[in-house]
């Protein structure tokens, strides 16, 4: 009897340019499995038939990607902790007919730092620049980490305050404007912003402030060095790019769903950085 193909996808609108399929297709290739990941674009009016019809497709889960990880929150009948503290879900998969999901954007942005910066999280206070939906995974990921203090610095403040009420006693809501005197003391520094981007000169705050020891690290990885992290490097602090968050990020669906742990290997960052570089 031929051995059953496991299915998993990755689903978006639009969904052309996600590195996903390369990702998994690389850990399908290296670990020799009968499986398949594939992008499929569902518009937002058709998600939840999509979704409610995952079993009937055959697939054992796949991810969720902009801008359907809210709507996935709603719809899934299991979430676990992680997914319920950020408010959206990328990685869902089929448990005993009962749809659960997870967000697994936190894990993946601490293992990043892991890699290429050991003991990061041994910094009394971080910097969170920006207080979007990818700015809870981060907060998340570092109340979890069990760093002291984390300062969120956005635009509005209101929406800074509202992450901050959130997460609790540990977290702070500031202004954006005053990240001169804020950045002052960090250890580590992350940027969810767009700010710096598509030839905006504006960087969400100046590495000139910061002190010697300070990480600093921005979410975006196209471009791979972002105008924030040029500035960084340039000032002489360490950096890491966010590149190794999506890589890390996608490891514990495969194995949910392929039954192996992969790992996010200097081939496959070489890999994706080819189709980026094929792309551009």
């Amino acid at each position: 009897m031929a051995e059953t193909i496991r299915r998993a996808f990755v689903c978006g609108h639009p969904i052309a340019h996600s590195r996903s399929p390369i990702i998994h297709g690389h850990w399908l290739h290296v670990h020799g499995l009968n499986g398949t990941y594939e992008a499929i674009d569902v518009a937002p009016s058709q998600f939840e038939a999509f979704i409610s019809t995952l079993s009937e497709k055959g697939f054992a889960g796949g991810n969720v990607t902009i801008p359907h990880k809210e709507a996935a929150f709603r719809l899934v009948q299991r979430k676990d902790h992680a997914a319920e503290e950020i408010g959206a879900v990328n990685t869902l998969w089929m448990e005993d007919g009962i749809l659960n999901g997870t967000n697994t954007d936190a894990y993946g942005f601490a293992a990043n730092l892991d890699d290429h910066k050991p003991g990061w999280d041994k910094v009394d206070t971080a910097i969170v620049l920006g207080a979007g939906g990818a700015a809870r995974a981060i907060i998340h990921a570092l109340l979890e980490r069990g760093i002291g203090e984390v300062r969120i610095l956005n635009r509005t403040l209101a929406r800074a305050r509202e992450l901050a009420d959130t997460f609790g006693a540990r977290t702070s809501a500031h202004d954006l404007s005053g990240a001169k005197e804020l950045v002052s003391d960090a250890g580590l520094v992350v940027n969810t912003t767009a700010l710096g981007m598509d030839g905006d000169s504006n960087l969400p705050a100046d590495p000139e402030h910061m002190p010697d020891r300070a990480l600093v690290t921005d979410i975006v990885y196209v471009p791979l060095e972002t105008p924030f992290l040029r500035a960084a490097r340039r000032r002489g602090l360490a950096t890491v790019d966010g590149l190794g968050m999506l890589l890390h990020q996608a490891v514990p669906g495969f194995e949910r769903w392929f039954g192996v742990r992969p790992r996010a290997t200097p081939q496959l960052r070489e890999l994706v950085l080819k189709s980026m570089e094929d792309h551009s």
